[in-house]
């Protein structure tokens, strides 16, 4: 049997530690039932913390910047840039869709519009688990939202519906964002869930999203994030802190987390794969080529940002243009386009290292943590299983 050590990125803490292993442990149960998964928890012992509580944030003022933000129309689908947006104000389409409003007749005794949509939202449930426990929460208030009649009056049903799904999905993986919570579902998985929450709320089977909406999220609108980054920021700072503090933790000494890798992997049974998240691959990269493990077989990087600091000299193993030890094993890499801290290694380690590129369809910071509910993540790594 193989065993796969686990080795988490920045900033994740428990509860979401054992959940994050968990579903990459059923990941790989179902491509490689062969594969025994064991978690390197380094984050409680050696993460960072803010010490004093935050003293050294200092209060700014807010501040403003205007922005494109764009669709790009791909298949009647709505890509990255836009869901991008949607996840800093999920009702950023009901707001274009409501200043759009004209005037609308209702025969007596007719439900209006924004009512059929309210007493829908209430009804969604659980209807779409993978976008978390909280839905039913955001339906409802969507479903209070004062956009809604004005958008309700300038919509028909069906685009009403399915504007109605994406702003939900936002609102769930858009809060997991703030939270700083790992996003595990793929863009696949979340349009699967839109489609369904679109259907539930009235929109017509094989529809199109095609139309006035993508037109209309074509012009410039306010850029959410560096005025709200600003104004928010001790709150970011608070939430986002774990990853940026990890990162500097470990390049300032990194020993320890590297001597806890070493002594969990020698106690186990060979082979062995590392499996590195983000910094966790840039920890297990270190440890190999630092000190020897004859026990380990694989290297397995996702997402991780070990190639750029090699290249940028700031790698605390390995100095560009030094060539990667011979005692360090085969090298998986994987990463997501749109993942902008995943990183190639094939060119500055030509034959050592395989780069395989993978695509949730998520924007990135989502792209980040949603690897682990992409299938093609789990199949590549399998393929490359002793």
């Amino acid at each position: 049997m193989t065993t796969v050590v686990f080795i988490h990125g920045t900033g994740v803490r428990e509860p979401r530690f054992g959940a994050l292993h968990a579903r990459a442990a059923a990941g790989l149960a179902a491509t490689a039932p062969h594969a025994r998964v064991v978690p390197y928890y380094w984050g409680e012992e050696h993460g960072a913390v803010l010490a004093a509580r935050g003293a050294s944030i200092p209060d700014g003022p807010g501040g403003t910047s205007r922005g494109p933000a764009g669709a790009d129309e791909t298949d009647g689908t709505y890509g990255t840039d836009v869901w991008a947006l949607l996840y800093e104000d999920p009702q950023a389409e009901l707001a274009l869709a409501a200043a759009g409003a004209g005037t609308t007749v209702t025969a007596p005794g007719a439900e209006f519009p924004d009512e059929r949509a309210a007493r829908l939202l209430r009804r969604v449930g659980d209807l779409a688990p993978e976008l978390g426990p909280d839905l039913p929460a955001h339906a409802a208030a969507l479903a209070r939202s004062p956009l809604l009649a004005p958008a309700a009056a300038a919509l028909d049903p069906d685009a009403l519906a399915r504007l109605l799904a994406r702003a939900l999905a936002a609102a769930a993986i858009g809060a997991a964002l703030d939270s700083d919570a790992p996003v595990l579902c793929t863009g696949d998985v979340r349009d699967a869930a839109v489609a369904r929450l679109a259907g539930a709320l009235g929109a017509t089977p094989g529809g199109t999203e095609r139309g006035l909406l993508l037109r209309t999220l074509k012009r410039p609108l306010l850029s959410a994030g560096s005025r709200t980054a600003v104004r928010r920021r001790r709150a970011l700072t608070e939430a986002v802190h774990p990853a940026a503090g990890d990162i500097l933790r470990y390049l300032a000494r990194g020993a320890d987390v590297r001597r806890g890798l070493r002594d969990l992997t020698a106690r186990q049974e060979p082979p062995v794969v590392l499996l590195g998240h983000s910094l966790g691959g840039i920890i297990a990269l270190d440890t190999l080529v630092l000190d020897p493990q004859p026990s380990v077989a694989l290297l397995v990087t996702v997402g991780s940002q070990g190639p750029f600091l090699y290249e940028t000299g700031a790698l605390p193993s390995l100095t560009h243009p030094q060539p990667l030890p011979p005692h360090v094993p085969d090298w998986l890499n994987l990463y997501d386009r749109r993942d902008l801290l995943g990183y190639v290694g094939a060119g500055l380690f030509p034959g050592r290292v395989t780069d395989v590129a993978t695509d949730s369809r998520q924007p990135f910071p989502a792209a980040h943590s949603a690897y682990w509910d992409d299938p093609a993540v789990y199949r590549a790594i399998a393929a490359r299983l002793p």
